[in-house]
């Protein structure tokens, strides 16, 4: 087995930053968001079914700017309505979450806590690009025995590929799901893979999770 394999039955899930602003008709839509939205919900699905964690990580923006990556600082602070904290195009997007879950506590999560979706299912805010910043990710996953990490969602030039880089400088194996993360081109994808996150695709992840991961009895709670 190579350094880079994944472990699929000590796997979680990680949507990144699939909320409504960015999806088709939303404040600033994000090109394939919404095309990627099936496969996202039949991961998110997967791997409730198998027993294994799911993270929803989700930016939540302020108006004066405050607390931003620096190339958005001037355009929240001219205006610009993406992923606002208390807005409705901050909540994730419709059918990601589990049957029932309330929805996002906005305040919670800037206070860098987490809020519980279902058992070992939940939603974090990180800052900046990777979910991995200024987050308890890292410790979360570790409490769970994580070795591998599966990322999806919203926008792969940015923050999936900023996750997943992090997840390896952690000695977490990563598999970017190609078809459920938006921008996800070839050529993106390859240098990526290069550094040595595996990119698969939906199809592929739910295989490889049937065959290894354990029931769902098996979740921890």
């Amino acid at each position: 087995m190579a350094a880079t394999d994944p472990t699929w039955d000590t796997s979680a899930l990680l949507l990144i930053d699939v909320q409504r602003d960015v999806l088709d008709g939303g404040a600033t839509p994000i090109a394939g968001t919404s095309a990627a939205l099936p496969a996202l919900r039949r991961l998110a699905a997967a791997f409730r079914a198998a027993g294994r964690p799911v993270v929803h990580v989700v930016r939540l923006y302020s108006p004066d700017s405050a607390d931003a990556d620096l190339v958005r600082r001037d355009a929240l602070a001219a205006g610009l309505r993406m992923l606002l904290a208390g807005t409705e195009g901050a909540q994730i997007a419709p059918g990601l979450l589990p049957d029932g879950a309330a929805r996002l506590d906005h305040d919670l999560l800037r206070a860098r806590g987490w809020q519980e979706v279902g058992p070992d299912e939940i939603v974090l805010f990180k800052p900046r690009w990777s979910a991995f910043f200024r987050t308890p990710l890292a410790a979360w996953l570790a409490d769970r025995g994580v070795g591998t990490v599966v990322v999806a969602g919203c926008n792969f030039p940015n923050c999936p590929r900023a996750t997943a880089v992090d997840a390896v400088s952690h000695d977490l194996r990563a598999v970017v799901v190609t078809d459920a993360t938006s921008g996800a081109t070839p050529e993106r994808v390859r240098e990526l893979a290069g550094m040595g996150p595996v990119p698969l695709t939906t199809h592929e992840v739910l295989a490889q999770l049937t065959a290894h991961a354990a029931p769902a009895a098996g979740r921890r709670h």
